[in-house]
Formats: C-alpha cells, sequence, structure tokens
C-alpha cells in the first residue's frame, strides 16, 4: 500500500495528521552556507508541497544561541578556564515556564484528594520532564524546580489544613522537611543525575570540509 493510500484511508476514518515539521542545525560553516542550505531546503519541500516557516526559519551564530527541542544551545566561556568557550545546553525558558504551569495546574486542583494523590500526579510530572533533559547543564535548573514545586506542595497543603498549625503540617506532612504522605515521596529534582554530551562538532562531516 502507498504512502498516499495510507494517508487517505486514514484521514477518511478521522484522524488528522499533524503538519511536517523539518528542523535542519547546521554546526560548522559561515552565514553564507546556512543561507545556501536554507535555500536548497526551500527546494527540495517545494515538490512535496511544503515551504519554510519565515517566522521559525532563523539563522544566527551559536555565540548568540538558539532554542532546539526544549534546549537552549549557546557557547559561552568555559567554566573555570574562561579563555576558552564550549557549547552548552540547558533547559529554555520556555520548557521552563512550560513544568512551572502544569506544577500550578497540579497544585491547583481540589484539596479534597490525598497528598499521596497529588506527589503521584507531580512525580510522574517532574519524572519524565528531568530524564529529557538530563542530558546537559541543568544541574541548577533542576535545584529550582525542585524548590518551586515544595512550595507549590507546601501552600497545597495550607489550603487543604487551614486551620492547622505548622508544627501539626510538619510533623504530619513533612519529615525531615520533605513533602512524604505513606511511602510516597515527592522526587527530589535536585537528586536526578545530570550527564553531558560531549561536543564535537569539528569532528561531524559537512558539505564543505575541506580534503586533506
Amino acid at each position: 500500500m502507498s504512502r498516499e493510500v495510507h494517508v487517505r484511508f486514514c484521514e477518511s476514518r478521522g484522524v488528522r495528521f499533524p503538519p511536517a515539521t523539518h528542523r535542519v542545525v547546521l554546526v560548522r560553516g559561515t552565514r553564507g552556507h546556512a543561507e545556501a542550505l536554507r535555500d536548497e531546503a526551500a527546494v527540495a519541500l517545494a515538490p512535496m508541497g511544503l515551504r519554510l516557516s519565515e517566522a521559525k526559519t532563523r539563522i544566527c551564530h551559536i555565540d548568540e544561541g538558539f532554542d532546539f527541542l526544549g534546549f537552549r544551545i549557546q557557547r559561552q566561556p568555559m567554566r573555570g578556564n574562561p579563555r576558552r568557550r564550549a557549547v552548552y545546553t540547558w533547559p529554555s525558558k520556555k520548557a521552563l515556564a512550560a513544568i512551572k504551569a502544569k506544577v500550578r495546574a497540579l497544585t491547583r486542583a481540589g484539596s479534597n484528594q490525598p497528598l499521596a494523590a497529588l506527589l503521584g500526579h507531580l512525580n510522574r510530572t517532574l519524572r519524565g520532564w528531568t530524564a529529557y533533559f538530563r542530558y546537559g547543564v541543568s544541574k541548577r535548573t533542576f535545584d529550582y524546580l525542585g524548590q518551586f514545586t515544595w512550595n507549590r506542595v507546601l501552600r497545597w497543603l495550607r489550603r487543604k489544613h487551614p486551620k492547622a498549625s505548622w508544627g501539626w503540617l510538619r510533623r504530619r506532612y513533612l519529615p525531615r522537611w520533605w513533602p512524604t504522605h505513606g511511602k510516597t515521596e515527592l522526587l527530589r529534582c535536585g537528586h536526578v543525575t545530570v550527564r553531558r554530551y560531549r561536543y564535537r562538532g569539528a569532528q561531524i562531516p559537512t558539505p564543505w570540509t575541506v580534503g586533506g
């Protein structure tokens, strides 16, 4: 069965496919190379009825940095050796704002559920987010997200028990000052291990590599 027939069959059953998205990151070359690649991509996409989005197509230098798949990618002075420069990746501001919005939504939910249920929802959300962003310079962001979530849970507890004293809440829900209910404990984002990929942009083959 051809792809066209398959697509038509799915659409006849109410399935809608998202618009095609192509992402290209040029890791080496000049601005002229990047502009030429953009033009080549536009020519290649035209026969398929696709085109580059002018609003989402951007050419910039690595020192300016750019957002890609939720990460902020930018070359900066190397930590500990400012005379050298290295490419760093970390969660973008947009990605951090999105996960904070999810945490807010979960902690704004009704307070008639037990704390363990809330922690379960939060842990699933945070575990997936930190697993995705752990490959980068994310430690400081994880620490911040953990503290933010801790504050949101405490505000939720105050709504759940408006007349309870702080001491009572701490004894019941905060052993070692961390939200816990039974065997369920809030995920400690700051304890998630981060790993960094070694930058090897200079070794990646390019169409403009000059032969020896």
